[in-house]
C-alpha cells in the first residue's frame, strides 16, 4: 500500500486558516475513504472529519462543523482539510487516515475503521 503524508501544517495566529493535505507516495488514494485526526499534547486522539471516496459523502466531528471542510481532488490525487477561524484549541498533530473498507456509511470519524496513517503534521496556532 502506498504511504499516506500530510502537508501543510506550521503556525498561524489565532483567527486565521490554514489547509492540510494528504497525499500517497508510491501509490494513489483512488479507492480509499479518507479521515482527519488530531492529537494535542495530553489529550486523545480527536476524529475530525473524513471523506468517501470519490467524495461523495462527508462527515464531521462536532467540534470543527462549520469551521473545517474536507474535500478531495481526484485528478490531483489529494484530500484537503481547510481549517478557518483557527484558535489555541486548534494546536495540535493532525494525521491523515486512509481505510479501503470504510464500512456502511461510507466514512466514519472513528479511529478504529482506518488502517493506514500518515507521520502527521504539526499546527501551532498562536494567541
Amino acid at each position: 500500500q502506498p504511504q499516506f503524508v500530510e502537508s501543510g501544517g506550521g503556525l498561524v495566529q489565532s483567527g486565521r486558516s490554514l489547509t492540510l493535505s494528504c497525499a500517497a507516495s508510491g501509490g494513489t488514494l483512488a479507492y480509499y475513504a479518507i479521515g482527519w485526526f488530531r492529537q494535542a499534547p495530553g489529550k486523545e486522539l480527536e476524529g475530525l472529519s473524513c471523506i468517501s471516496y470519490p467524495g461523495r459523502h462527508t462527515k464531521y466531528a462536532d467540534s470543527v462543523k462549520g469551521r473545517f471542510t474536507i474535500s478531495r481532488d481526484n485528478v490531483g490525487d489529494t484530500v484537503s482539510l481547510q481549517m478557518n477561524s483557527l484558535n489555541p484549541e486548534d494546536t495540535a498533530v493532525y494525521y491523515c487516515a486512509a481505510t479501503r473498507n470504510p464500512g456502511s456509511g461510507a466514512c466514519a470519524v472513528v479511529k478504529g475503521r482506518y488502517d493506514y496513517w500518515g507521520q502527521g503534521t504539526q499546527v501551532t496556532v498562536s494567541s
